[in-house]
């Protein structure tokens, strides 16, 4: 179909400055702020991209490979909650010692460029037990959540002890901290108080103080030490959002809690239409409600669907393609700081007396939450997707942060179901800008488009785009983009980064599925390949190069097929490294954490990398790189079913001899997987249909024989209750509960 938008009118954002509430300098002179519109790093566009990593739900030997993965994705804050009830279980008795370490957890962000939002409570959602409220608080004389002596007590002294954890670590001392979330979900949200759970239906309380409330604590946090650039607190749920206070959204479209009550299929929802965020006034179909007028304040993300968990009454496969595909469509809509919960998945703790810290309607010891990292470090379709957007955003946020949202007529309205209408957006500064496309749609099957055809009419005359894309694709395609003096008019091809080779600048693109590549110069640009101003990719290509020049101006072009983008980390600022394992980099080199034992890597330039050359692939160099030998390797993992839906599984000895890590996968059909050592529960799962993993090297030093218990999932299931003597008699028609196999997967570690 043919679509037109109109862009005549249009021009940048006016962004205005915020004050000081939103203004920090550190030790060095580095100034941090935030405008209406974005943040600013000394006076220049910074494009924050927030992952959340809950340092208490991971044992620390992981966390630095972990922060390094997230850095390597594009990442540049970590976001985390200081769970209450994982570090005072006992009133008085604080612990932040090994996984609860806070300070050495920041310290591993600071050493690794990562800045930190420290989301201390007093209530922190996030799935665990009384939203993070410890047990204890509940037999005060007072309640929760409240502007009480009593209360404000209480949350003073967590405070004071999650300020000296950080002391010296804020922004201004020359340290990374540089928000402090003040609650969370107060007025729009609470969590099942566990004490109740199973017996009746009592919440956490919510709130009902309003901005009186937040301003008070956040007075607080001040008083105690927590003094960052800036303090958020959440926008969605109608909640209070007071004027010195960021803030901040996000959206889901898999909803767990919907099946708390709701019977039948999950809906679709209208996280994938395009909205405009920062426009007064907006009517948008989401819950974007904000006390204030949207031009005021930034559009900034803390909480987008970076996975979700399976809760017990709903069990699901998280499509990955959904996570940068919601990504893309906020930041069409005008969102200048994106933020997911979770990026890094994890384990939950145990409390000291045994006790589970989560909450009931999730798996007590896992917190994979389907995330772009998974608990125990594996790298997801997600993450390879996200971090050529995270690459994008960084490489272009001074054109891209102040770009305003441009919709066409009726885009915010258009019915979740219809996969009909072409979903697009545009941002722009009034001559140059991205063309935003999206087809993926939650809980509702895409297809493929084949000839769409769109019309921007700006300034200087107007500009077709003609292209098809694949279903669940999404697509960012620039016009007028200005490179290095070279305007492109467009291209059927969405921008990454930019690097430099040879003293000149190349412009690394991919084409996204479904797209025929493309690119159109501005008619006194020549092309080396073919001496035109315009260049069309061959089809079914890998990787291409050209270079692209006017007059004494030159600049290369790296094309790239989706598939092969998706392996891209950007290593050591100019060189390309081509995988679909994990990259980490340190002060000692680049390393690859690889479940195979045999790697095949590419890189840009062709001498990139050293040692195993295996000659080149086009414009790429090819490498070839082998593990050591896995003790592991010939031995077998002994399975013995001793009762209905239990199993032993012996683990051979010396198993981690030359490998970094080993994974337990287990296939299995049943309700619930439980898995046991010495009796102690390390591991369980809501079975989904996917494979589940545990990791098996922190349990190495106490191996002996692991059990696991399939619950059985059941069919018309009935507890006959009708015995005089209280007996109690299940009867059920269907059981099942059977492990289809179980293996033992290393994971490598090689230097490069």
């Amino acid at each position: 179909m043919d679509y037109k938008l109109s862009l005549r009118n249009a021009a940048a954002v006016e962004a205005r400055p915020l004050g000081e509430a939103f203004h920090g300098r550190s030790k060095d002179g580095t100034e941090l702020s935030v405008n209406s519109y974005y943040m600013e790093k000394d006076g220049q566009p910074f494009f924050g991209v927030s992952g959340e990593f809950h340092f208490s739900r991971m044992e620390p030997w992981r966390w630095e490979d972990e922060l390094i993965k997230m850095k390597l994705g594009g990442v540049n804050i970590v976001a985390t909650y200081v769970f209450w009830n994982h570090h005072e279980e006992e009133e008085g008795c604080f612990d932040f010692t090994g996984r609860r370490d806070l300070g050495r957890f920041v310290k591993l962000c600071q050493k690794h460029g990562l800045y930190v939002i420290l989301r201390c409570g007093p209530f922190d959602h996030g799935e665990a037990r009384n939203g993070g409220l410890p047990d204890w608080l509940y037999g005060k004389p007072f309640e929760v959540r409240k502007l009480s002596e009593g209360f404000l007590s209480c949350t003073r002294r967590l405070y004071t002890e999650i300020a000296g954890q950080v002391n010296g670590m804020f922004f201004k001392d020359g340290g990374p901290v540089i928000g402090v979330q003040i609650d969370n979900e107060y007025m729009a949200s609470s969590a099942p108080w566990e004490i109740t759970t199973g017996i009746s239906n009592e919440w956490a309380f919510g709130g009902d103080e309003g901005e009186e409330y937040l301003l008070r604590l956040k007075e607080l946090a001040a008083e105690c030490g927590l003094t960052p650039v800036f303090y958020t607190c959440t926008g969605w749920g109608n909640a209070p959002t007071p004027d010195s206070m960021l803030p901040l959204w996000g959206g889901y479209a898999y909803r767990p809690w919907l099946f708390y009550s709701h019977k039948g299929e999950h809906p679709a929802t209208e996280q994938y239409i395009y909205q405009d965020y920062h426009k007064n006034g907006i009517a948008c179909t989401d819950d974007f409600l904000p006390r204030y007028a949207p031009e005021d304040r930034p559009y900034a993300c803390c909480e987008m669907g970076g996975g979700m968990m399976c809760s017990y009454n709903y069990r699901f496969q998280l499509p990955y393609k959904s996570v940068d595909a919601m990504a893309a469509v906020k930041l069409a809509s005008g969102c200048n700081f994106l933020g997911y919960y979770m990026y890094q998945g994890g384990s939950n703790p145990i409390g000291k007396n045994g006790q589970y810290l989560n909450e009931s309607q999730v798996c007590k010891i896992s917190y994979d939450y389907q995330a772009a990292l998974g608990e125990f470090g594996q790298v997801r379709e997600s993450y390879r997707r996200t971090k050529l957007l995270h690459y994008f955003v960084r490489a272009f946020a001074g054109i891209l942060c102040p770009m305003k949202t441009v919709l066409p007529e009726g885009a915010s309205l258009i019915d979740p179901n219809d996969v009909d209408t072409l979903r697009y957006a545009v941002r722009t500064d009034g001559h140059g800008g991205f063309l935003f496309v999206n087809n993926f749609q939650d809980h509702v099957t895409a297809k493929d488009r084949l000839k769409e055809t769109v019309t921007l009419d700006t300034s200087e005359g107007a500009i077709t785009f003609r292209f098809g894309i694949a279903a669940e694709e999404n697509a960012i395609l620039p016009f007028n983009m200005d490179l290095g003096g070279i305007k492109l008019v467009q291209a059927n091809a969405q921008p990454v980064t930019v690097l430099e080779k040879d003293g000149r600048d190349v412009y690394v693109f991919f084409i996204p599925r479904g797209m025929r590549g493309s690119f159109t110069f501005e008619e006194k640009a020549k092309i080396d390949i073919g001496k035109s101003s315009t260049y069309v990719c061959l089809e079914n290509f890998t990787a291409e190069e050209f270079t692209v020049s006017k007059g004494e101006r030159s600049a290369g072009i790296l094309v790239l097929s989706r598939g092969l983008a998706e392996q891209m980390y950007i290593a050591g600022g100019n060189r390309l490294v081509f995988t679909d394992e994990a990259m980490l980099e340190d002060e000692n080199g680049l390393r690859l954490e690889t479940v195979k034992a045999e790697n095949h890597i590419c890189c840009y330039p062709v001498d990139a990398l050293s040692g195993n050359a295996q000659g080149r692939s086009g414009v790429l160099g090819e490498y070839l790189y082998r593990a050591g030998q896995w003790a592991g390797a010939g031995k077998r993992l002994s399975v013995e079913q001793v009762a209905p839906g239990r199993y032993t599984l012996d683990i051979p000895d010396g198993l981690l001899e030359g490998v970094k890590d080993v994974r337990l996968q287990i296939d299995y059909s049943g309700d619930i997987g439980s898995l046991f050592l010495n009796s102690r529960l390390i591991s369980d799962n809501f079975a989904n249909g996917a494979v589940w993993e545990v990791s098996l090297r922190e349990f190495a030093s106490e191996h002996s024989q692991f059990v696991l218990y399939i619950t059985p999932l059941k069919e018309g299931a009935n507890v006959n209750v009708e015995s005089g003597m209280a007996a109690r008699v299940e009867e059920v028609g269907g059981a099942v509960a059977v492990l289809h196999g179980a293996e033992l997967c290393p994971v490598y570690e090689i230097e490069l």
